[in-house]
């Protein structure tokens, strides 16, 4: 199974100092994060788009390609592109550059966005919210498979046997699909052959078993083998050397930032039962101490039947130090133990 990080370069205000890192900063900050991540082993590092003040990447295919001297193997992906509201040519122009200059290592992580700035921002309308996704998921796909493309729909001109470059590398550019718990949405990345990437940010992980299975039972359906069909899981977490202090690191700026969401979602305000509560075994948060991160990661991998786990460490601002140091544990430690986990479990089937 895959290990790895995502970020949307987080600037809330430290709840401590209330200083803000610049956007730079913190850009430059994620930049190291990726450099780490490869080094300590970790497959996969993902940027996800934003169009907001307290978020920093707006532009993730830039802030990964800075990434990409600094790096050797780990792939690299958008967590997410926000297809709805962005061209799907541009798109994979962006990520076949990107996949050109890291030799293979770009992938896209398609959603329909969970945050809906970017749709006035480049004057599409909510109204089109799904409809917009749908058809430009398709045209990204067709893009992808063929180097000349004639393609008609309703948000977008017509391309009529137009050429589409650069090319990725031969057989790369894997295109994920980003899922928030809507079974629509499992349902189309299923029936194109598309690996998913359920977002888990609440409740219980054993909730989306039913997901992760209507995914493989649609993807089968349609003739496609579910091993091409990968199922991820995204959320939000810690790894510290000791799980009592990990909590209390990770407590203040994720509950401010969980608060702030919330005033904009009609949630309530994150406490500190709450946030206990999703850090318990069958809760969302996957925090603590190296052992019970991976155990943690193994019981979603029991649960849900994934091939990746990708952790989203700043959900506000922590300390810079103390995120490179949660990567260096998942790495060197956490990865250690879920594969060592995997084996054992595997044997005991056998």
């Amino acid at each position: 199974m895959e290990l790895g990080i995502t970020t949307f370069a987080e600037t809330y205000p430290d709840p401590v100092t209330g200083q803000v890192t610049s956007p730079g900063q913190r850009l430059r900050d994620v930049v190291e994060e990726i450099e780490l991540a490869d080094r300590v082993g970790l497959d996969v590092y993902g940027v996800g788009e934003h169009h907001r003040a307290d978020f920093a990447a707006s532009a993730p295919a830039i802030v990964l390609a800075a990434a990409v001297g600094r790096t050797s193997r780990i792939r690299l992906t958008s967590a997410v592109t926000v297809l709805s509201s962005t061209d799907p040519v541009r798109v994979f122009q962006d990520f076949a550059t990107l996949d050109l200059l890291s030799e293979g290592r770009a992938e896209i992580m398609a959603g329909r966005g969970s945050f809906i700035e970017s749709f006035p921002l480049f004057g599409y309308s909510l109204d089109d919210y799904d409809d917009l996704y749908a058809e430009k998921l398709d045209l990204l796909l067709q893009i992808r498979a063929d180097e000349r493309v004639t393609w008609q729909g309703r948000h977008r001109a017509a391309l009529t046997d137009q050429g589409v470059f650069p090319r990725p590398e031969p057989g790369s550019l894997p295109i994920w699909v980003a899922v928030g718990g809507n079974p629509p949405s499992v349902v189309r990345a299923a029936e194109r052959g598309l690996p998913m990437a359920l977002a888990i940010i609440g409740g219980s992980p054993d909730q989306f078993a039913p997901l992760a299975d209507l995914h493989r039972r649609v993807a089968v359906e349609h003739g496609y083998d579910p091993a091409s069909t990968p199922i991820a899981v995204h959320a939000h977490g810690y790894v510290g050397e000791v799980s009592a202090q990990a909590a209390d690191e990770y407590y203040p700026s994720y509950a401010q930032a969980m608060t702030v969401l919330g005033r904009e979602r009609g949630w309530g305000p994150m406490t500190r039962g709450a946030f206990d509560a999703a850090r318990s075994p069958a809760g969302s948060l996957v925090l603590g101490d190296p052992a019970e991160v991976a155990a943690k990661i193994l019981r979603m991998h029991a649960r849900l039947g994934i091939e990746r786990f990708m952790l989203h460490i700043s959900v506000g601002t922590l300390p810079h130090a103390q995120v490179l140091r949660s990567i260096e544990l998942l790495g060197t430690q956490v990865a250690p133990l879920v594969r060592a986990g995997l084996v054992a479990g595997a044997a005991a089937r056998a």
